[in-house]
């Protein structure tokens, strides 16, 4: 206020009579006076309050693929797992040129460089498959879980411990076979593969089976049945039933992981495993002569 009481004062000095810009001098001066005084004590901004962040109440995680609780009074019934639609390429005319490697070295490398699905960014391993490569029997499980994400190593948990006890009683050994699985990568909290997880492992899967060539392959388990054999029908309805794979006899039972939760049904699976065994000319123990 004292700046524009000091300026009116000077304009005020400013005589009819006086000629334009007489006073001139005397108005920039004030004016450079005041300016000098607001350089020395720069007004400053009031300060901003401190932005609030704002957050939401975290929701409790929500299980998504809860385990399956099968009362001790009801009988044992394998879950349906559901692949909805049906990767296409189920069809075996699918080509596999985009892997077709030379040799299973050279196919362990692909997979281990690929990252054609989601899977691959929560993996700790790649779960190529192992045994012989050249083996008669092939296993073909659903997908890796923890232990085997863990391990990069296919059937190592408890169901893997089990299906070597099956391995054993059919007179093989675990080198002796080849074991794979449908997708490479493990599925978060186990869940079942979705189509395009399946359709972007399976080439994988296929080239692997050129590979081995084997003569009878077991499919372990309803998801892998659905994915090579038939996408409609349940493990239930073809489990001991030979089926054809581009020309390999295919026999679906049930996973081993199954059947630690209803071991009951293991007779079922020793019946199916022992109608594999025949193909090889093996008998079971007790039953020779």
């Amino acid at each position: 206020m004292e700046f524009f009481e000091q300026l009116i004062a000077v304009l005020q000095e400013q005589k009819p009579g006086d000629m334009p810009g007489e006073n001139d001098a005397a108005v920039m001066e004030l004016m450079a006076s005041a300016v000098g005084r607001r350089r020395q004590t720069p007004q400053r901004e009031p300060a901003r309050p401190a932005a609030v962040r704002q957050t939401q109440p975290r929701e409790p995680m929500r299980q998504m693929y809860p385990r399956s609780v099968v009362p001790a009074t009801a009988p044992c019934q394998p879950a349906e797992r559901q692949i909805s639609p049906p990767p296409q390429a189920i069809s075996p005319v699918r080509s596999i040129a985009p892997f077709a490697a030379a040799t299973m070295e050279e196919l362990r490398s692909a997979v281990a460089g690929c990252k054609s699905c989601g899977l691959c960014e929560k993996r700790l391993n790649p779960v190529f498959g192992e045994g012989n490569p050249h083996a008669e029997l092939m296993f073909i499980g659903e997908g890796p879980g923890r232990n085997e994400d863990e391990q990069g190593r296919p059937f190592v948990g408890d169901a893997g411990e089990l299906l070597t006890k099956m391995i054993l009683a059919m007179q093989f050994r675990r080198e002796d076979v080849f074991i794979a699985n449908i997708v490479k990568c493990r599925p978060p909290l186990n869940r079942v593969p979705t189509s395009s997880e399946a359709e972007a492992c399976l080439p994988f899967l296929l080239r692997q089976i050129e590979l081995v060539s084997p003569k009878v392959i077991v499919l372990l388990g309803g998801v892998a049945t659905k994915i090579l054999i038939d996408p409609e029908t349940g493990i239930t309805k073809m489990r001991g039933r030979w089926m054809k794979f581009r020309g390999i006899d295919v026999m679906p039972t049930y996973h081993p992981a199954y059947l630690l939760r209803c071991p009951s049904d293991k007779r079922l699976v020793w019946s199916d495993l022992q109608m594999v065994m025949a193909k090889f000319g093996k008998t079971p123990p007790g039953r020779r002569g």
